[in-house]
């Protein structure tokens, strides 16, 4: 049985849905002020929009691109609210009459200091939710191999995002299911790949990860973002599976120990997109079943039938798709909407079926 520390998974992480106005307008109902907040338009191919507190708002990233930090748009994320967050007129997030979504995470403690490893010490500063495992590190980088940036976890993270703020590279994931010999790339439908540079062959520690050298993560005065993940237990889960290619009740169930309120996939082996699901934008009301996907690196609108079905203690696919159930190896990040039972020595069993 799964327990958790975490009893409502939602002060963490929670997906938001508005429809836009043109004009301007405050997202409220998040549940908290949130510091990582991801915008994706639904109803048209349009491009992605990444603001996070560390860096600032209106600053932000598009996953579906390698291009450097967006900086002199103020008509996008406008602000961090106690209960949500503001939004300019911008199309990405608020032309009129179209739908969005908006995946929010929280961190919250902030800090700064210097860089530590190989080479000249260079300034970083973070904000971090040592409860949910999760910190947003903004560092310079120095350009030499064996180059550590803290992470203030206080555990051993799984995944690393990383991306280059200063100019066109494109993103770098280092996931625990590939190992950080290998990189793979969130803008790209690209499978992993062995790389020596990016993590120098070294895996993350409790209190920092290592670089080599090269513009993804490390050139030297270069700025950088990382958006840094550590599992909590029936809070949150990074691994991977293995496809069949079946349908039914013969197609894969990955546990998680909680049902999941957001999933994203990538298949590892080979080529294919990075897809998302969440359990809001579902019209499978009452249901399992969550029929609306996107795509981390596409532009692409909304689409999907009856791919995955979010259950209690996991997730089971209902088709047998290339993007998540070939024959092939997939990794995984998946975020809780309830753990399977909350409160380490309590017995409240989640309501999901």
């Amino acid at each position: 049985m799964a327990y958790s520390t975490i009893s409502k998974p939602s002060l963490h992480f929670n997906t938001k849905l508005w429809t836009g106005n043109g004009g301007t307008q405050s997202i409220t109902g998040v549940g908290f002020q949130p510091d990582f907040t991801w915008i994706r338009e639904r109803s048209e191919a349009r491009g992605h929009n990444l603001t996070d507190a560390v860096r600032g708002a209106p600053k932000y990233l598009s996953t579906n691109s390698d291009g450097a930090e967006v900086t002199s748009v103020s008509t996008t994320l406008t602000s961090f609210d106690s209960d949500g967050f503001s939004l300019g007129s911008y199309d990405d997030v608020n032309k009129n009459s179209q739908t969005y979504v908006g995946w929010n995470w929280k961190a919250g403690t902030t800090g700064s200091g210097t860089t530590t490893g190989s080479g000249t010490g260079k300034a970083y500063s973070y904000s971090v939710n040592t409860t949910a495992g999760f910190s947003i590190v903004k560092w310079i980088g120095n350009g030499t191999s064996g180059h550590t940036v803290p992470h203030h976890l206080g555990t051993t993270p799984q995944v690393v995002i990383m991306k280059n703020l200063d100019n066109a590279v494109t993103w770098i994931v280092g996931h625990k299911s590939i190992g950080f010999n290998k990189i793979i790339f969130l803008d790209t439908d690209a499978a992993a790949a062995t790389d020596s540079n990016a993590f120098a062959d070294t895996d993350p520690t409790s209190t920092v990860w290592t670089m080599g050298t090269g513009n993804g993560g490390n050139d030297n005065d270069v700025n950088y973002i990382g958006y840094i993940f550590s599992e909590r237990k029936g809070y949150s889960k990074f691994g991977s599976y293995k496809g069949n290619n079946q349908t039914g009740n013969n197609a894969p169930f990955i546990y998680t120990g909680f049902k999941p309120a957001w999933l994203m996939v990538k298949k590892y082996s080979d080529t294919n997109h990075w897809i998302i699901w969440d359990n809001k934008r579902s019209t499978k009301n009452g249901f399992n079943i969550i029929d609306k996907k996107l795509y981390a690196n596409l532009s692409n609108a909304e689409n999907g039938a009856d791919d995955v079905s979010f259950l209690s203690n996991g997730f089971k696919f209902n088709t047998n798709t290339g993007d998540w159930n070939e024959v092939q190896d997939y990794i995984y990040m998946a975020f809780a909407e309830e753990p399977l039972v909350a409160n380490v020595g309590a017995s409240i069993p989640a309501t999901a079926r």
